[in-house]
């Protein structure tokens, strides 16, 4: 493949994600510079028209699948993908209040960790200026 032809469709990949996060994950980027050295890129190509498929043409809608996301992530304790997540629902129009409903649910399926966790990151949001200290959802 080309780098022309590779640049393309990288790009085309990125933007997929930044659609529904508001911007490209490192470990989207890492995985993309693997798929150029080893020939991988249909991987890739393929893993984002899934998520692509799954995020937009499902009933929840683009605010309440990057909110589940988020309470899925938390009840497993996944800290960097929660963390993207949340940032994902503010830009799909969630609201910081959303973004307390779904950590104090965690609290009652997943207990005191997956509500700390959500709240570390809810603050994090805010002291990062990601809409998280206004109440309302970023990208509105």
């Amino acid at each position: 493949m080309s780098d022309d032809d590779f640049a393309r469709r990288a790009e085309a990949v990125r933007a997929r994600y930044a659609s529904t996060l508001g911007g490209v994950p490192g470990g989207v980027q890492d995985r993309l510079r693997l798929a150029r050295e080893f020939d991988r890129l249909p991987t890739e190509e393929a893993l984002a028209a899934l998520r692509h498929i799954v995020l937009t043409e499902n009933p929840l809608g683009a605010r309440v699948q990057q909110l589940v996301h988020f309470g899925q992530l938390l009840s497993l304790g996944r800290e960097h993908p929660a963390r993207i997540h949340a940032r994902g629902a503010l830009h799909a129009g969630a609201t910081v209040p959303d973004l307390i409903g779904v950590a104090e649910t965690a609290l009652i399926t997943s207990g005191v960790p997956a509500y700390a966790l959500g709240a570390e990151i809810i603050a994090d949001l805010g002291r990062a200026g990601d809409g998280a200290g206004s109440g309302s959802g970023a990208g509105r």
